[in-house]
């Protein structure tokens, strides 16, 4: 295998413990105008983009407004739970800057680009990724690779040199997809299946387990 040379993170779930806010945030706007929640909707919703996730909550469980609403009222509640306490997973900075000082490092994500801002700007770690990229930029969300591939080009180094950490099911598939070696840190509130959990090159029980060693194949 070639020698890697970029990392690249996920955001949520990885480094900041929010898929249970995503999930509340939706619910909440479903709730409050009495649609009811299908049972596999939070699942279903897990690595899309905004633009498709937005979509699925209009067409699919019937929220009134437009997608572009749908998008702007969830932001708009998250941004106000990460300026009161951002959720930051325990040994995330830490992870952070040791990779850091071994190579580059790019972020990867399903959020919105002002959510993935502004939770670099509030945790300090703006500095150590050369390149972020939101799914919202690219044509498909996770599990298709654009993403990390745009990551990955931005960054200015090949695919196959490239380490992906991720905890979702769809952002394995993802990474995988990309060409990468995938580091996994199982979500688990929504585990992935066993399926694409056996796609990851290594298996990690907390991001305090990340270290360059691990990285490395």
């Amino acid at each position: 295998m070639a020698r890697i040379e970029a990392v690249i993170f996920d955001l949520d779930g990885v480094l900041v413990d929010t898929e249970h806010v995503w999930d509340d945030a939706r619910r909440e706007l479903a709730r409050e105008r009495g649609v009811p929640w299908p049972e596999d909707a939070s699942r279903a919703m897990m690595g899309m983009s905004s633009l498709e996730w937005s979509r699925y909550l209009h067409e699919v469980v019937g929220l009134p407004e437009s997608p572009e609403e749908i998008s702007a009222q969830v932001v708009w509640r998250l941004q106000e739970i990460y300026r009161r306490e951002l959720p930051l997973f325990g040994g995330a900075v830490s992870a952070v800057e040791r990779l850091a000082a071994r190579c580059p490092l790019g972020l990867a994500s399903s959020s919105n680009r002002e959510l993935i801002d502004l939770v670099l700007e509030l945790s300090d770690l703006a500095e150590y990724f050369k390149a972020t990229v939101s799914s919202e930029e690219v044509p498909r969300g996770k599990p298709a690779p654009d993403v990390y591939l745009e990551a990955a080009r931005r960054l200015g180094v090949a695919p196959n040199r490239c380490a992906a950490v991720e905890d979702s099911e769809n952002g394995i598939r993802s990474a995988k997809a990309a060409g990468m070696r995938v580091l996994a840190i199982p979500n688990p509130v929504y585990p992935p299946a066993d399926d694409a959990l056996a796609l990851a090159d290594d298996v990690l029980a907390s991001i305090g387990e990340l270290t360059p060693e691990r990285v490395e194949p």
